[in-house]
């Protein structure tokens, strides 16, 4: 029983880091299972469906922006990571994670540098973590409709930063981020 770890939302200023854990059913495969970053939208959807149906097991789970500003990113998606693997269903007996850190965890894990290309539980971890980032994200553009989170989902782009310097930070924006560090030490002096 292997699971797949990876994570989504690293690198934005605002939302929460989200990471999945996914054990594939070999009786059930499921095609085009890729690293998140090169499928379509389109196909990413399609394919979250199909994973939440066919896998043996699967769970997400987050790390909050409060979270995020304590901790650090790093410690805050181990921390998801850890939360996600905990939330299975089945328990694995083996954890292989996207990337060059492990979550502390009650099983053997092995970290996996660009393991989301190349191990298919992993893929399937890191399109549920996406799927489930930009949905949240597009429902937080509802909440703050001046800020088109549907469109650059709370990455550091220029139209989100325009809308930063216009309206200001949220409570959904990382303060340990820069620029926002840099914007509310400004305002502190």
């Amino acid at each position: 029983m292997i699971a797949g770890v990876d994570e989504a939302g690293r690198g934005p200023l605002a939302g929460p880091v989200v990471a999945s854990a996914v054990i594939l059913d070999p009786s059930r495969p499921i095609g085009g299972l890729a690293d998140s970053k090169v499928l379509s939208e389109r196909k990413r959807d399609a394919l979250f469906d199909e994973i939440k149906e066919n896998a043996l097991s699967w769970a997400i789970a987050f790390a909050t922006v409060e979270e995020i500003d304590e901790l650090n990113i790093l410690q805050a998606t181990l921390l998801a990571m850890q939360r996600a693997v905990n939330g299975l269903a089945i328990q694995p007996d083996q954890v292989l994670v996207d990337g060059n850190q492990l979550p502390k965890l009650s099983m053997p894990a092995q970290a996996i540098i660009k393991g989301d290309s190349k191990v298919q539980a992993i893929s399937a971890a890191s399109i549920l973590a996406k799927v489930e980032r930009d949905r949240l994200m597009v429902n937080l553009d509802k909440e703050y409709p001046e800020f088109t989170f549907r469109q650059h989902k709370g990455y550091g782009t220029k139209q989100h930063l325009n809308e930063i310097d216009k309206f200001g930070i949220m409570p959904i924006h990382r303060k340990s981020f820069n620029p926002i560090k840099t914007m509310l030490a400004r305002q502190r002096s």
